[in-house]
């Protein structure tokens, strides 16, 4: 990946990976009601910060009025950069200072924006050079532009095809308890025996006991791709 863009803010940081995540592989326009709820802000301080981001130069968006923003090239790398340094640090909290795997999020939001490159390298060397973090999600090589994976909510896996969890949600602490009860983690197979897309989906684990029975809002935590 490039070096980092000069005289970023934290907040631009956080605009940019929200686009990046919310556009996903097809790069869709991501709109301002989208990215307020997402970042917790009103609408119209999205608008603002569009046109600001748009108006850098290079600009970092590519932003119409009505039909919402996508990232420009300069936008897609800064943001990328981010989600490797967010994804670094959630391994190293977990692999190295022990944290759980429900804790480590907030405590890489809040350090993702301001590590060097030096740290970088060093906490990439220290870990072995991972490629997943411990959500299951890539972590992106430095010098290359990444791709999002192949994985599929499970939510929206057919019923009876044998699947394998790939990556879990990071955001929620509770949802992430709740899974590692079930020992539902990255590189377990499963099978959907039954689905209610609007209640619940009924899901067995290979080489395990009974059935266990999801709620669509924990499911929907789940992204997986054919064994």
């Amino acid at each position: 990946m490039p070096k980092p863009i000069a005289s970023t803010s934290e907040a631009v940081d956080d605009y940019l990976k929200a686009i990046l995540e919310l556009s996903g592989p097809a790069e869709a326009r991501v709109t301002s009601n989208a990215l307020a709820d997402r970042l917790g802000v009103r609408a119209a301080s999205v608008t603002g910060m569009l046109q600001k981001l748009a108006s850098q130069r290079p600009p970092l968006v590519v932003y119409e009025k009505h039909r919402g923003a996508r990232l420009s090239s300069a936008g897609k790398h800064r943001a990328w950069e981010i989600v490797r340094h967010h994804r670094l640090l959630e391994l190293f909290l977990h692999n190295i200072l022990k944290y759980p795997w429900d804790e480590v999020h907030e405590e890489a939001e809040r350090l993702e924006h301001f590590i060097s490159e030096r740290f970088e390298d060093r906490v990439a060397a220290l870990l072995g050079d991972p490629q997943i973090d411990p959500h299951g999600h890539t972590i992106p090589h430095k010098h290359e532009m990444p791709a999002f994976s192949d994985e599929v909510p499970l939510v929206c896996w057919p019923v009876g095809r044998p699947a394998t969890i790939r990556s879990v949600g990071d955001r929620d602490p509770a949802a992430l308890r709740e899974l590692e009860r079930l020992a539902l983690i990255p590189n377990v197979a499963l099978t959907v025996e039954r689905a209610n897309p609007n209640a619940s989906l009924i899901v067995r684990v290979a080489g395990r006991g009974g059935p266990i029975r999801l709620s669509h809002e924990l499911a929907s935590q789940v992204s997986v791709a054919a064994v």
